[in-house]
């Protein structure tokens, strides 16, 4: 969570600065791609925080209204597709990743690859992360918490 705040903060900071240095006349150009990274990196670790915290990529609103084996069912299938979805971005990510080695970003000539890292991380992190939703749902059951509210008594 506090890598997306970062990402976040850094993000800010960098478009700022790009709009800064181009209103006075000189532009860092190396700025754009910081801006970039830090977007792309925000993104997936954003996504992955979302699928541990189940705030994210889940169909909810049918397994919230069942029960028993049809609830369970659902939220497995659920998880699972999601699961299948992060295997597939780490395995797919990770050739992007690798290929990103032979195309450059200019100016700073960097491979194209540190913009792709965080896809397979994200991804294998989304397959672990539905991973535990199944075990711990098994486990202890898949019943959201209840949201409480406190009442604070009216004055007459």
């Amino acid at each position: 969570m506090a890598g997306c705040g970062v990402c976040l903060a850094c993000f800010s900071a960098a478009v700022l600065a790009d709009v800064v240095t181009r209103e006075v006349g000189r532009p860092w150009l190396w700025l754009q791609e910081v801006t970039m990274a830090f977007f792309t990196y925000g993104i997936f670790c954003g996504t992955a925080v979302a699928t541990r915290r189940n705030d994210h990529l889940q169909l909810s609103a049918m397994t919230d209204a069942m029960t028993g084996p049809a609830r369970t069912f659902f939220e497995v299938f659920n998880r699972l597709v999601v699961l299948i979805v992060g295997a597939a971005m780490a395995g797919f990510g990770w050739q992007n990743f690798m290929q990103g080695f032979g195309s450059f970003r200019m100016p700073s000539m960097l491979p194209i690859a540190y913009l792709y890292w965080p896809i397979p991380v994200c991804g294998a992190l989304v397959a672990l992360f539905s991973l535990e939703g199944i075990v711990q749902g098994l486990r202890h059951g898949f019943a959201r918490p209840a949201v409480t509210s406190s009442k604070h008594p009216q004055a007459a």
